[in-house]
This record gives C-alpha cells, sequence and structure tokens, in this order.
C-alpha cells in the first residue's frame, strides 16, 4: 500500500526541520500546518474513492516569487520582506491548490531571480545535493533543492534565461522552459515581462509532463519516451564550448560517448552568430533592461 498524503508529507517536513540538512536555506516559508490541513483532505478524498487528478495529494513547493494571499512575496529580497500583503493566491498557485496539491514550503532564490547561480546573500544559498560546497544553480536554486533532496516531489519556477533549466541540470533532476504565456503570469514578481516562463523542476520528465499540464490547465498527456537509436544531436562549435572547465569537457565527452553508443548520431554544426552573443548582451540584454524599469530591483543594486 504506498504512503498517504499526509505520510509523505510528515516526511517531507522531517527533511525541512533536519538541522544536518538544507530545509533552512532551500524553504523560506514553511506552511506545515496549511499542508497538514491539504494532506488530511486528499486522503479523506482518497478514502471517499475521490480524486482531483494526478497531483492529488502531492507535495509541492513554490518559488519565493508568487503571491501567496495573506503575506508578503519577497522574490529574495530583504526590500520586499515588509511589503504589502498579497491579497490573492497567483493564479498558477491557485490551479495547485484546486488540483489537490499540498503546497509544503515557499523555495529560496536569487534576489529577483537576477542570476543562473543561485546565491543569496540575504537568506543563505542552498547547498548543491552533490556536494554541498557548491552553488546549486538559480535561480530558482531552492526549488531544485526542495526536489532533489525530497522535501517536495515537485517544484514550481520560473526561467527568465535559465531560471529552471540551470538549477535543475546543476541538482541532478528534471526541469524546463516552457513557451511563455501558456501559463498565467499574474500574481509572479516579474523580472522580464518578454521572457518569463513558468516551469516545473521534478525527479522526472514524466512528472514534469503532469505538473506542466495543471499549470497551463490542459488535459494531461504524458508523451511516450522516444528510442535513442537515431536521434541526431547538434553541438555548436562556436561559443558555447570555448574554455570548457575540463572536469566539465571530460563528463561531456563521456555523456556523448554513452549516447553514441546507444544509437544516437552526435554531430559538430557550425553556429557563428553564436559568436555575436556577447556584443549583442554587452549591455544586459532584454531580461537587464526590463528589470531596470522596475523600482524595487533599482534600489536593491543601489543600497549595496
Amino acid at each position: 500500500m504506498s504512503a498517504s498524503a499526509r505520510d509523505r508529507l510528515e516526511q517531507a517536513l522531517s527533511k525541512i526541520a533536519d538541522p544536518a540538512g538544507e530545509g533552512v536555506r532551500a524553504c523560506l516559508t514553511v506552511y506545515a500546518d496549511a499542508a497538514r490541513a491539504a494532506a488530511d483532505a486528499a486522503d479523506a478524498r482518497a478514502k471517499a474513492d475521490i480524486s482531483l487528478g494526478p497531483m492529488d495529494g502531492a507535495i509541492v513547493s513554490i518559488k519565493d516569487l508568487f503571491d501567496v494571499a495573506g503575506e508578503p512575496t519577497r522574490a529574495g529580497s530583504k526590500i520586499l520582506a515588509n511589503a504589502a500583503a498579497a491579497k490573492a493566491d497567483a493564479s498558477i498557485v491557485r490551479r495547485l491548490r484546486a488540483a489537490g496539491a499540498v503546497i509544503v514550503a515557499k523555495t529560496n532564490m536569487t534576489e529577483f531571480a537576477f542570476s543562473g547561480v543561485g546565491m543569496n546573500p540575504h537568506y543563505g544559498t542552498p547547498g548543491n545535493p552533490a556536494d554541498r560546497k557548491r552553488v546549486p544553480g538559480g535561480s530558482s536554486s531552492g526549488a531544485a533543492v526542495s526536489v532533489a533532496d525530497q522535501m517536495a516531489v515537485a517544484a514550481l519556477g520560473t526561467d527568465t534565461g535559465g531560471s529552471v533549466r540551470i538549477p535543475a541540470a546543476v541538482c541532478g533532476i528534471v526541469g524546463f522552459k516552457p513557451t511563455a504565456r501558456r501559463v498565467p503570469i499574474d500574481g509572479v514578481v516579474p523580472l522580464s515581462t518578454s521572457l518569463d516562463s513558468i516551469g516545473p523542476l521534478a525527479n522526472s520528465v514524466e512528472c514534469c509532463a503532469i505538473v506542466d499540464a495543471v499549470f497551463a490547465a490542459e488535459p494531461i498527456a504524458v508523451p511516450e519516451a522516444m528510442p535513442l537509436a537515431g536521434l541526431r544531436f547538434g553541438i555548436p562549435k562556436q561559443f558555447v564550448m570555448d574554455e570548457l572547465d575540463a572536469v566539465v569537457a571530460k563528463a561531456f565527452e563521456r555523456a556523448c560517448k554513452t549516447l553514441s553508443a546507444k544509437g544516437v548520431k552526435i554531430e559538430q554544426i557550425d553556429l557563428p552568430q553564436l559568436n555575436e552573443l556577447p556584443a549583442i548582451n554587452a549591455k544586459g540584454g532584454f531580461a537587464a533592461s526590463e528589470a531596470l524599469a522596475r523600482p524595487s530591483l533599482v534600489a536593491s543594486i543601489c543600497l549595496r
């Protein structure tokens, strides 16, 4: 018999509270009482043979960028810690609750989501699950660590230039950036209004597909795994492969050999346009210019 939602929640809360773990740095707000009530409700539905879907009773964390009614939305910053309380949950938070998800915590992040490293000078930086002395990637740092460290089965994150994909990759889990505007962004502190997107982090592609469908209010359809044999992967020759760290280069080469042995066709491709990126982004690009239009972010930078 599978564990009840309450049992799984208590295990997650135990992970968060473990003084030897990363809970104090990964989770900025823990909704223990509300989560227990939600888990008990999920178990009651299960006992009555009622289900709200595959996320009913799932333990989920949400990034500190999403409004939760009755509390300020910090966005990983001290400046917004005493801001006016949100009047309502963000749309995506409401969708999670309607799907029966048990929201266990609000997770740490890079301040204002403005970095792919995952460091936060105000609330601490969660340690990478593989090596606690290393960064977890960002900006959805706490989101990735909460899943990797079994504080949640899935996490709600945001991605502008890699803020879901980077921490997912660095922490050894799955995450992706969906097409922008498939998921409503009201009730979310913006970074770049042109590039912001809401995405899931979880332990598998299947789980991410389920969570993404709930995010987008679409029918759940988990894609079948494609056979590796015959797939073509392109590796750009320019820019992105320049100056690779020796350890990273060795791991990348090993991964390519493993894929090749499974029948994947790996091709070196010319993309000289990539060499233009440094000049294009010399002044920050879209994300920086749109972020700096926000007074609270400008204030944070000026106060340092």
